[in-house]
């Protein structure tokens, strides 16, 4: 990033550093970073407003260790809204910063964030989650074909229950399957939700999937990880970089980009191409909200019934076309 200032918006931002290298491995400097931000803050932010951030900073970029920080910082521009949010446990509360505009994005970056962690719900209704997320998490070694499948048994059950599946490629090994909610619910309701399908699936398809919390009991089978869908907790940001080499970005993807797109492959050095071609794939996600009670209702319908409750044997892996 050339010049003193970077014009987001109504502020400025004057960047530090710029030569300052934060991916060792591909001579990624902190000025391609701000560059990267500026670039898709137009789809980003609207992933991000309202929403209490938690940040992930690599001050000496990412060949050494980083740190997660959810307290905004007392030095931070006063332009820069905050959220105050009550602690689950204990007493008193923790301002998070709530990226609402450009501006805000890119002067997270030059304090070197690199990763954008989000709330399921937002600074108005922190109880109360409007997105939902299972995370496809594989161990070492598991072909892509595998995970797509797995990808799809998710987003079936999503589709039977009434619930609009938004696919996500992490950036790291695996996908995200998000699905927006009305809001109406709380977070325990919304979590016993997101558990009941989970275990839906391991029972259907117990080779293939697991809810097992010890990586040890898992053998290769992809765990399915609900545990973001609590009381504050976070998940990635859509465009979000990721502290890995290569500067992958988690990235939404369509059903259909499925078959041919790995986790990590979009990021600093082509997701602005991709975004000048493509419209985002979530910009209407909240238009597709569903209920999570009405879903938690299904499921158990789908329970009874006997249409899911014996396991199935999987099916055989690696048949599919992709």
């Amino acid at each position: 990033m050339t010049g003193k200032q970077a014009h987001a918006g109504k502020h400025e931002v004057t960047p530090s550093s710029v030569d300052k290298v934060m991916y060792p491995e591909d001579d990624i400097t902190k000025g391609d970073v701000l560059a990267y931000y500026s670039d898709v803050a137009e789809v980003m932010v609207p992933h991000l407003r309202d929403r209490p951030l938690t940040m992930r900073r690599f001050p000496d970029g990412i060949g050494k260790s980083g740190f997660f920080q959810q307290e905004a910082q007392d030095y931070f521009p006063d332009w820069i809204q905050t959220a105050d949010v009550p602690r689950r446990q204990g007493e008193g509360t923790v301002r998070h910063v709530l990226v609402q505009d450009a501006d805000t994005l890119v002067y997270l970056a030059n304090q070197a964030c690199l990763e954008f962690h989000t709330w399921l719900a937002r600074a108005d209704k922190l109880d109360c989650p409007d997105l939902m997320v299972i995370d496809l998490d594989p161990p070492e070694g598991t072909g892509l074909n595998r995970l797509r499948q797995d990808a799809r048994l998710v987003t079936d059950v999503y589709t039977e229950l009434g619930l609009t599946t938004f696919l996500q490629a992490t950036g790291g090994r695996g996908f995200h399957l998000t699905t927006p909610l009305t809001g109406d619910a709380d977070s325990d309701t919304v979590r016993e939700l997101a558990r009941g399908i989970a275990r839906l699936l391991a029972a259907e398809s117990p080779t293939l999937l697991t809810t097992e919390q010890r990586k040890s009991a898992r053998g290769d089978r992809v765990f399915l990880d609900t545990n973001r869908n609590a009381y504050g907790q976070t998940a990635v940001a859509p465009y979000s970089l990721r502290a890995r080499p290569g500067a992958p970005a988690a990235t939404p993807i369509t059903i259909d980009e499925l078959s041919r797109v790995e986790p990590n492959r979009y990021g600093l050095r082509n997701e602005s191409r991709r975004l000048a071609r493509k419209k985002d794939p979530w910009a209407d996600i909240h238009q597709h909200a569903g209920s999570a009670e009405d879903a938690l209702a299904r499921l158990a319908e789908l329970g009874r019934s006997g249409n899911h409750s014996d396991a199935r044997p999987a099916k055989p892996t690696g048949s599919g076309k992709d």
